[in-house]
């Protein structure tokens, strides 16, 4: 094996008037790096969309959620308490109460679903402008003096107008008959706490209040909407999920964040998949070029070859040095592209900063997409599957011109030496 490396090198640097498959060599070396680091990059920015997607959905729903079939739950704290035995690992056990309602302040409105919520509940977990989430939770749970308090996202506050301690009317679809007609019920709740904005609709979408507030506002009486679980990892939810539905009897439905969720994510995953076939055609391009740059190469020394034949090389030795020789390219190619890959797929958000300022350009909304930094997540995995493809596609572009080479017939090629 150890000559037929060496000839294989030699091959590749070419001699002064053989400088075009040099060149050709070069482009196909170039090419495959290219399509490796599109690859690469592609997926590593797919997979921090998808993780930061997935974050935002879990920073605003359940790891579980239990609901009554056809209307709210009304024995909820015997619920709580079976849920709490049933599913000993759960952080938080949280009932709650959800109604669209609008918001009215300074002649602006806004549409939001009002949600009331118990102390501990999740959302205390995200950040607030300007106050500790404890300070927020201690301002809506237990000042009892003046108008009870509201936390609202940045989107709906700025929508509204308003700022902390500025007053919100709360009008839900429910009306208060009168002499004069049907009047909209109203209520008015002070401003304690903004969310800080994380984009996506989920954000701009809820305003909390105190679960008891909630249920006499909204005349639920003494029921709630839903019971929301919360688990120390989201990876949990599957099998808390089986086995809260086979403790709870019909009509509770039980559903995990997944099947809420699941469908949009999935197709995340399909898109990433996806892309990976398409610019999986960049690498097949380049393995063209291997292709090409061998057959050349066979042309321009079928001498040598015959000579190697005449010397006694087996077919098969020859046939290794041309496979060796694309892997030379294609393991040359696929290295340089997972270095330039994992380079600009880890460096991504600097690197996009750097050109909306250069190019005075906006190329990622933070608003839009609800995330602070470009997203861009190296997974090994993802790499490692690359560079395998990468490799096996240029192993096959080898086959057909170093077969070629290996039934070379020297006689004939030396017939007109």
């Amino acid at each position: 094996m150890g000559y037929e490396w060496f000839v294989s090198l030699r091959y590749l640097r070419a001699k002064r008037k053989q400088t075009f498959i040099s060149v050709i060599s070069f482009i196909s070396i170039a090419g495959v790096t290219l399509g490796v680091a599109a690859l690469i990059v592609v997926l590593a920015v797919m997979t921090g969309f998808h993780d930061g997607v997935r974050q935002q959905i879990l920073g605003n729903v359940p790891h579980v959620l239990i609901q009554q079939q056809g209307g709210s739950i009304a024995r909820y704290k015997d619920l709580v308490e079976q849920v709490r035995q049933t599913v000993p690992e759960a952080i938080a056990v949280n009932p709650f109460v959800s109604k669209e309602a609008m918001l009215l302040a300074h002649r602006n409105v806004a549409a939001v679903s009002v949600k009331g919520i118990e102390k501990g509940n999740k959302v205390f977990t995200q950040s607030f402008l300007n106050f500790r989430s404890e300070q927020v939770q201690s301002a809506l749970f237990d000042d009892q003096e003046g108008l009870p308090g509201i936390i609202l996202g940045l989107d709906t506050a700025s929508t509204l107008g308003v700022a902390l301690g500025d007053t919100v009317n709360v009008i839900p679809p429910k009306f208060n008959v009168t002499p004069f007609g049907l009047i909209p019920k109203m209520k008015p709740f002070r401003v304690v706490g903004i969310l800080e904005h994380r984009g996506g609709f989920l954000d701009a979408y809820f305003a909390y209040v105190d679960l008891l507030q909630a249920q006499q506002f909204l005349e639920t009486r003494e029921q709630v909407s839903g019971v929301e679980i919360e688990l120390s990892s989201f990876e949990q939810s599957r099998p808390v999920t089986r086995r809260l539905r086979e403790s709870l009897p019909y009509p509770y439905l039980v559903s995990s964040w997944e099947d809420l969720f699941g469908s949009f994510l999935s197709a995340l995953k399909l898109e990433k998949l996806g892309l990976f076939i398409v610019l999986g055609i960049i690498v097949l391009v380049a393995a063209f070029n291997i292709a090409t740059t061998l057959i050349m190469i066979v042309m321009e020394k079928h001498k040598d070859i015959a000579i190697l034949r005449s010397m006694g090389a087996t077919s098969r030795s020859i046939l290794r040095i041309f496979v060796f020789q694309g892997l030379i390219i294609g393991t040359l190619g696929t290295l340089l592209g997972m270095l330039l890959g994992v380079t600009l797929a880890s460096n991504a958000d600097p690197i996009i900063k750097g050109l909306e300022k250069a190019l005075n350009i906006r190329i990622f909304d933070q608003a839009v997409y609800g995330m602070e930094h470009f997203p861009s997540v190296v997974h090994m995995d993802d790499v490692a599957a690359v560079a395998l493809m990468a490799m096996g596609i240029c192993l096959l572009a080898t086959v057909y011109p170093a077969w070629r080479a290996s039934r070379m017939d020297p006689g004939e090629a030396l017939r007109y030496e």
